[in-house]
């Protein structure tokens, strides 16, 4: 038997889920906080496209944000999506935003900014009672997105 402690490790594979357009309602600005400026940001619909996941997003859930002094966008959005076929599914999202201080500023004014002008990941768990769906309980998603005027776009990708 061989030591493999000193072998590293293949890195996770990932596959492509879905496309998550996001619908978003105008901000809701709480003020500072304990650890920075509190936002809440409504989601009120939107889709989800992919070869994995199909469906529409519902109109509940939100984006409870932590704004941070160094511009560090803090996210963390919990909604649900129906499928195609009628399954509910649950997803929490955690992520961070940030870019440089003027293109994070165009993007709080509205301004379309290309997304590779800033970072903007998370990692999401998605959850459902309904079998056809199981396979989602089991799997952890990342995601690269960006910020649009009254929307978000998310691409989800499932790793394995």
């Amino acid at each position: 038997m061989t030591d493999q402690t000193d072998t590293q490790m293949a890195p996770p594979a990932r596959a492509f889920a879905c496309r998550l357009e996001v619908e978003l309602a105008p901000i809701r600005e709480m003020g500072q906080g304990r650890g920075g400026t509190r936002r809440i940001i409504p989601i009120i619909g939107g889709t989800v496209a992919g070869p994995k996941l199909n469906g529409t997003i519902l109109n509940l859930g939100a984006d409870w944000q932590t704004i941070f002094d160094n511009g560090l966008a803090q996210l963390d959005t919990r909604y649900a999506f129906e499928t195609h076929d009628g399954a509910l599914i649950e997803i929490i999202n955690y992520g961070y935003r940030h870019g440089p201080q003027e293109v994070i500023a165009a993007i709080a004014r509205g301004e379309d900014v290309p997304h590779s002008d800033y970072y903007m990941r998370t990692h999401a768990r998605l959850e459902t009672g309904d079998a056809r769906y199981d396979w989602v309980n089991k799997m952890l998603f990342v995601g690269t997105g960006m910020r649009k005027a009254s929307r978000v776009i998310v691409d989800l990708y499932e790793l394995g």
